[in-house]
């Protein structure tokens, strides 16, 4: 096989596991103001992805350092080109990581409120500006002959962008619902398996409409195998989410999504980033890649360490597996501190 196809594909993979572990997080801090009633309900929340959401983000960063080494002039095109929405997605998950930490550490509703606003901001930004840029990529943009991105921020804001954004962002809302259902019990598991159910048909509505969109403009057989598998599991997670079966539900979304990216990087093949204007100006996976070398380098580097970390990284949900409870959430003790 062709290194650079072959690093398509792991490059694909590692934004598949971004957005698939990544994605259920931006969904609870989505849900904060829907499905917390009280601090505590809150603080539920916060602690079903306490353990796991630094480790999920770091797959955005193994993601771009793949692209950086295996592809670097698709890496300059897009994080030159698409610089300021790539930087509030950094900010926004900047602070989504703060808040985190510190949203606990004064016993002030004031405090808290502030930091809960963040935590929201943080997911949803990243969750919508991510679908939108990809959507963009998917159906080029303005470049050069030196591959140069010679349009604004505003140029993404198109309306296939932004069903691309709306997309993910109801995608993840309902990954994320679905995944507190899971790690939850009681009152907020009822609520949030009804807030799915809601969610769950928006994201139904608005993935079709962008697939069907997508595959207008860039059919192909593999694309719509894709497309197709992506919306029966969406279909199913929905069904099986109105059954009670939690676990089914959050595994067909996390299936949902993964064919969806998949299905983006199919439509996108074997360009890396088109040319809208002049596909003649078009990065393809072989004028992006980096030399055979570099490649193969790489390519025994993720067979060594890929394995590892991917056991790794289920160990750790394997031993945070149990629900979160009220009853399991210790009293707060600080100082007082008025508000």
């Amino acid at each position: 096989m062709d290194l650079a196809v072959l690093w398509f594909g792991i490059v694909a993979f590692f934004f598949v596991g971004y957005f698939v572990l990544d994605g259920f997080d931006f969904g609870v801090g989505m849900a904060l103001p829907f499905l917390g009633k009280d601090d505590v309900d809150r603080r539920v929340m916060i602690n079903t992805i306490g353990p796991v959401w630094d480790l999920n983000e770091t797959w955005v960063i193994v993601g771009g350092a793949a692209l950086f080494a295996a592809f670097p002039e698709w890496y300059a095109t897009l994080f030159s080109g698409f610089y300021l929405a790539l930087l509030l997605i950094l900010i926004a998950l900047i602070l989504r990581g703060v808040s985190f930490e510190y949203r606990h550490q004064r016993d002030s509703t004031r405090w808290k409120k502030w930091f809960d606003g963040m935590i929201v901001f943080g997911s949803a930004a990243p969750a919508f500006l991510w679908g939108c840029a990809f959507a963009n990529i998917v159906q080029g943009v303005a470049l050069d002959s030196g591959h140069n991105y010679t349009g604004t921020l505003f140029d993404l804001l198109n309306g296939y962008g932004l069903l691309g954004g709306l997309t993910t962002l109801l995608l993840f809302f309902t990954h994320g619902v679905v995944f507190i259902s899971l790690k939850t019990d009681g009152a907020i598991r009822q609520r949030a398996r009804a807030l799915a159910v809601k969610s769950g048909a928006a994201a139904i509505v608005v993935a079709a409409a962008f697939l069907l969109w997508t595959g207008i403009a860039h059919f192909s057989i593999v694309f719509l195998i894709l497309a197709a598998l992506a919306a029966v599991a969406l279909i199913a997670s929905w069904v099986a989410n109105l059954r009670g079966a939690e676990g089914w539900s959050f595994a067909l979304m996390a299936a949902t999504i993964a064919f969806a990216v998949i299905s983006l990087f199919a439509a996108l093949f074997p360009n890396v980033m088109p040319s809208s204007p002049n596909p003649e100006n078009s990065l393809t996976i072989a004028n992006a890649s980096s030399t055979t070398a570099t490649l193969t380098v790489m390519t025994w580097v993720a067979a060594i360490f890929l394995p590892l970390i991917l056991l790794y990284q289920g160990f750790t949900y394997w031993v945070f597996r149990k629900r979160v409870t009220r009853a399991s959430i210790p009293d707060e003790a600080p100082e007082p501190v008025s508000a």
